[in-house]
């Protein structure tokens, strides 16, 4: 049976009066094999759209190749869907360059703090055995270190 043009639109037009109606889910049984089925989910997660209504996009597009019209403006759907898509990856893109700025920046400051760290840690060295309080001062002044200032003299 040969269908042509004017028979077609008229499918077509049944078809699109029944879907201005609301939108309805139909569960459907897809024979593919698993690798078709896992790409085509990798594909639906990376546009960012679930898998039955990116199918039902594709069952839509199909339909218009027939009839040479664009069903629920598929094209405008997708020329949306891929600016979002562009639009993300350019801000990804600078958001990619913002953190390896301050990837930069943090490695710079902990550098500098190691190296205070480094510094400052240096072993305090004392002066000598520790006197006790009625000792004599360490300094000369023959006093008891109790009662000296350190100085001598």
């Amino acid at each position: 049976m040969t269908l042509n043009r004017q028979t077609l639109a008229k499918i077509d037009k049944k078809i699109l009066s029944q879907m201005d109606h609301g939108d309805g889910v139909q569960l459907v049984k897809v024979p593919v094999s698993d690798a078709v089925w896992s790409t085509w989910r990798r594909y639906c997660e990376a546009v960012g759209i679930p898998m039955g209504r990116a199918l039902a996009v594709l069952l839509h597009q199909e339909l218009a190749s027939f009839v040479d019209e664009d069903l629920d403006r598929t094209a405008t759907l997708l020329g949306e869907r891929e600016a979002q898509v562009a639009a993300g990856e350019a801000a990804l893109v600078v958001r990619e360059r913002e953190m390896a700025t301050r990837e930069k920046a943090l490695a710079i400051q902990e550098q500098r703090l190691a190296a205070q760290t480094k510094a400052s840690a240096a072993p305090l060295i004392a002066p000598g055995p520790k006197l006790g309080r009625n000792e004599l001062c360490w300094c000369g002044s023959r006093k008891k270190f109790k009662y000296c200032d350190g100085r001598s003299g």
